[in-house]
């Protein structure tokens, strides 16, 4: 009789354990999270179960815990959506992977990748090959594949052109100079905050690489283009910055905006755009998630391809435990940033 009891006990145990797992968790807007054991949730028929090994930290798991996104959670509420690992389990109607799948995820719908586990929809998860490692993967996905979406769908950069990128030296801009630089061979000028990021930006393949003045910013693009201006600007900062640059973009150029890091939305003047006949372009990779789910997945797929080609590599400047969560998010409200911030959840 005392057997049985034993044996139940450890049976009830393992239970358990296997689902419960440790997760950040923000119970209150404004306040910092909490490492807390939650309970896994059942998986719908096209969802996957993933062990997260590193999760990137961005800007928007900040905002919206501070509740400056245009997404209001319900809480208790789970940050963090660009996640690699293990594939746990799989619903029933997931047929492209399987179990001990090492692979990358964005989960912008349902975040909840600052935990040991994450489930996502099937369509927003994509093999990793085993050359790259779980933080490449984490710090990869979303900065690059925007970027690419800007640069080489929109903006058809050719080999040679001359492209601006502002923000340089932030995870999508950093992603937005190193396809430009070192896939498509472009003659690229970063603009960024301070001249130790300046000196990372031209180690990552800039041409040139300036702290931010409108003076100094005009002169050197004068310089580099022999006064014609540059064909692309990407811009990821909004705000003054953004009206500045404008002034660099060349006769029937292209202007791409695809983040505002400065928080401040840019208003453009349609007459602004008649002397130079230059196009304005927003990118978001969300949307085409949504709106062409075909060029979304090939967008990641691409630049995973890129990066185990050697042709691509994130930059990491900090990584954190899960428990230094709190650490993080200040190390990223600090500006003490480049490129990506990580997460180590196993």
């Amino acid at each position: 009789m005392a057997l049985r009891r034993c044996m139940v006990t450890v049976v009830n145990t393992g239970i358990r354990r296997a689902s419960t797992f440790k997760a950040a968790v923000l119970k209150e807007v404004g306040k910092p999270l909490k490492i807390e054991e939650i309970k896994s949730v059942k998986l719908a028929k096209d969802q996957v179960r993933l062990k997260v090994k590193k999760c990137g930290v961005n800007s928007a798991d900040l905002q919206v815990s501070k509740g400056e996104y245009h997404i209001k959670p319900k809480l208790p509420f789970v940050p963090g959506f660009e996640v690699a690992g293990e594939v746990l389990e799989i619903g029933s109607d997931v047929k492209t992977l399987q179990k001990g799948d090492r692979v990358v995820g964005l989960n912008k719908d349902l975040f909840s990748g600052f935990a040991q586990q994450c489930v996502l929809n099937q369509n927003d998860v994509w093999l990793l090959p085993g050359d790259i490692k779980f933080g490449e993967g984490a710090a990869l996905t979303d900065a690059y594949a925007t970027a690419l979406l800007g640069l080489a769908r929109r903006a058809q950069l050719q080999e040679g052109d001359t492209v601006l990128v502002t923000a340089a030296a932030g995870g999508l801009g950093l992603a937005a100079v190193d396809l430009a630089a070192n896939v498509y061979r472009a003659k690229v000028i970063g603009v960024c905050g301070t001249e130790d990021k300046a000196s990372l930006v031209r180690e990552k393949g800039a041409w040139a690489a300036l702290t931010y003045s409108p003076q100094h910013l005009r002169a050197k693009v004068e310089e580099v283009t022999e006064g014609k201006g540059v064909k692309v600007i990407f811009d990821a900062v909004g705000g003054h910055v953004f009206q500045e640059s404008l002034n660099c973009v060349a006769h029937e150029g292209m202007v791409v905006v695809a983040g505002f890091a400065s928080k401040q939305i840019p208003q453009v003047e349609t007459s602004s755009l008649l002397p130079k006949a230059f196009s304005l372009v927003g990118v978001s990779l969300t949307n085409y998630r949504v709106s062409d789910p075909e060029v979304y997945r090939q967008s990641v797929e691409d630049v995973i391809d890129m990066c185990e080609q050697g042709l691509i590599s994130p930059h990491i400047s900090a990584e954190f435990d899960l428990e230094n969560v709190n650490e993080a998010f200040e190390f990223l409200r600090e500006r003490k940033s480049t490129g990506k911030v990580i997460l180590d959840c196993d």
